[in-house]
């Protein structure tokens, strides 16, 4: 178990020659993900953004510290699937947490769902065929090294998705059951990829102060939630639960849920008959919300 040490520089995790993408790379979380990745020699970081600005700030304190690796900003709104359209390892750790209601009127989604859950499944998929399919990717690691991909995760409703956009039902717990909707998803999808070519998880630090969730929080709730806030980690120390993820655990985390270091059950609810029919549910309206990418073709090919 890593623990809350620092990983250290190894001639099995050294990344030169590797590409790295993290979405949410501005906030302080992704940011500490990123700096033992750079340590470890990786050869180019891509950092996916919403706010070029303080991705660009971040950034410029990468360049200045790792001077020999290529750091580039991309811009990624995950509220949007217009947005989202080689690399050797993914952590896809971009969310949000609102206090209020607030629909994503291109998708006519409630946005924690949309960029928690929606979009997040979408990039998955969409960089998994790059993942699979590029033979570049075959040719940069040594033989038998896969990819990997970290996802930094109202049941009884039928369908189940529209419930997530109705702002009378709207409440904190949006947050939770966008990150479980992620755990179902897996569940299913480890039956298309093998983990000899992507290692896919979900890894969850616990909580982490200083990430700008719930940055819409105004007077009272904002004081209240800066004391709670002090009994989170702190982002050097929750970081490296993503990188080890990444770069500890390999084939035997295939499928599974991490948090602080260690391999966990996923919610009970999900072993279930109930939950599997749940389970079910949410793949089949995720495959025809995403219909207009192709991701049931995306799936078929992986799976041939």
């Amino acid at each position: 178990m890593v623990g809350s040490k620092d990983l250290q520089p190894s001639a099995a995790s050294a990344l030169n020659g590797k590409t790295a993408i993290i979405t949410g790379s501005n906030n302080r979380l992704a940011y500490e993900a990123a700096l033992p990745l750079l340590d470890l020699k990786l050869s180019h970081l891509i950092m996916a953004v919403r706010n070029s600005a303080k991705g660009e700030a971040a950034a410029a304190k990468l360049r200045q510290s790792h001077p020999k690796a290529r750091i580039e900003v991309w811009l990624l709104d995950m509220s949007s699937y217009s947005q989202l359209s080689p690399i050797d390892i993914l952590i896809l750790n971009a969310g949000v947490k609102n206090i209020r209601f607030n629909l994503v009127k291109s998708t006519g989604h409630e946005e924690v769902f949309q960029v928690n859950y929606l979009s997040t499944m979408l990039l998955t998929l969409l960089l998994l065929l790059l993942l699979l399919l590029l033979p570049i990717l075959k040719a940069k690691g040594p033989p038998g090294e896969p990819a990997h991909l970290t996802i930094s995760p109202n049941r009884d409703a039928n369908p189940l998705f529209p419930s997530f956009n109705d702002p009378m039902t709207f409440s904190q717990e949006n947050y939770n059951s966008s990150k479980l909707l992620a755990h179902m998803f897996l569940w299913n999808l480890v039956d298309y990829v093998n983990a000899d070519d992507v290692i896919i998880n979900i890894s969850d630090p616990a909580w982490v102060k200083g990430t700008e969730l719930l940055s819409d929080a105004k007077g009272e709730m904002w004081v209240g939630l800066k004391v709670f806030e002090q009994t989170g980690r702190t982002p050097k120390v929750g970081s490296p639960c993503l990188v080890d993820a990444v770069l500890s655990k390999g084939k035997v985390s295939h499928g599974c849920f991490l948090m602080s270091w260690e391999i966990h059950p996923f919610a009970a609810f999900l072993y279930t008959p109930e939950g599997k029919v749940v389970i079910q549910r949410v793949w089949d309206e995720t495959l025809a919300e995403l219909d207009f990418a192709g991701v049931g073709q995306i799936l078929e090919s992986m799976k041939a």
